[in-house]
């Protein structure tokens, strides 16, 4: 029987080979008693607005399971 070394369930644990993301969230508001503002998908330059922190995580779910796939609107684009 083969034991797992440190470096063998740290890689696994780490989930080699995938890609990281950053994402820079700025709040803007705070209304019924959620977030509102924008997130930035740094890799990719996109921008996306959130009406609360749930659509937040969730946009960030999409973003990490679909890779460029996201429905992406530039609002900072559209108010210039």
């Amino acid at each position: 029987m083969a034991m797992k070394t440190r470096d063998d369930s740290n890689a696994s644990n780490q989930g080699e080979g995938r890609k990281k993301n950053t994402f820079i969230v700025k709040i803007e508001y705070c209304q019924h008693e959620t977030w509102q503002g924008q997130v930035i998908w740094a890799e990719e330059e996109k921008t996306q607005r959130f009406r609360s922190a749930l659509e937040l995580i969730k946009l960030m779910d999409e973003a990490m399971a679909a890779g460029a796939e996201v429905q992406v609107q530039d609002d900072i684009a559209k108010t210039s």
